[in-house]
């Protein structure tokens, strides 16, 4: 028998049996008393993502030119904005790297700290989320929770091989304290209410 096997052995032979154990009880925190999406709007942009109200689908195409005038690949996984790359045809996640633009809908956005919840079904192929050089998040204003304890209660892991909070665009600072925007995923985070 090896070192592993003897360990793994002794454990089984110690664990309780039939023993359940309660999750622990969370305490009721008071709650913020501001408007969800005003305070899911100003906690984003305190993380240098940026807010718009979309009333239609030609305002979002419109809103979607004039924030990325520049861009060439566009690819979406959300209905409502097609794109110009076609994300049923990627095979290997490589080849989201060429992505200038990428749109996404999230399950839910979290008012306290201004994050999004993405899982693989939202985006289809993962590294959308990651490779573009600029995420356009759509989101439904009854779809933002209060907190992460709301959150958490709404994620059903069992659903999701993949998911993940986004709050911005990627940041990070080297030991001058030099922050730099897009070195380890999109340059910007626009969320687009609707």
């Amino acid at each position: 028998m090896s070192t592993k096997e003897h360990i793994l052995e002794a454990i089984r032979k110690n664990k309780p049996q039939g023993t359940q154990y309660p999750y622990p009880v969370i305490p009721s925190f008071p709650k913020s008393t501001k408007d969800i999406k005003e305070e899911f709007k100003e906690n984003l942009i305190l993380n240098a993502g940026t807010c718009f109200t979309i009333n239609s689908i030609e305002e979002g195409e419109n809103k979607i030119k004039e924030l990325h005038p520049q861009a060439k690949v566009i690819c979406s996984s959300a209905i409502e904005f097609p794109g110009n790359k076609d994300l049923s045809k990627v095979t290997d996640p490589h080849q989201m790297d060429d992505v200038d633009v990428g749109i996404i809908r999230a399950e839910f956005g979290v008012s306290e700290n201004g994050m999004v919840w993405l899982t693989e079904k939202g985006m289809m192929v993962t590294s959308l989320g990651f490779l573009s050089q600029h995420l356009i998040i759509l989101l439904k204003p009854q779809d933002i929770v209060r907190d992460m304890y709301e959150a958490y209660a709404r994620i059903n892991l069992r659903d999701n091989n993949y998911g993940c909070f986004m709050l911005g665009p990627s940041a990070t600072a080297d030991i001058g304290a030099v922050m730099v925007r897009g070195a380890q995923g999109a340059r910007s985070l626009s969320v687009f209410f609707m």
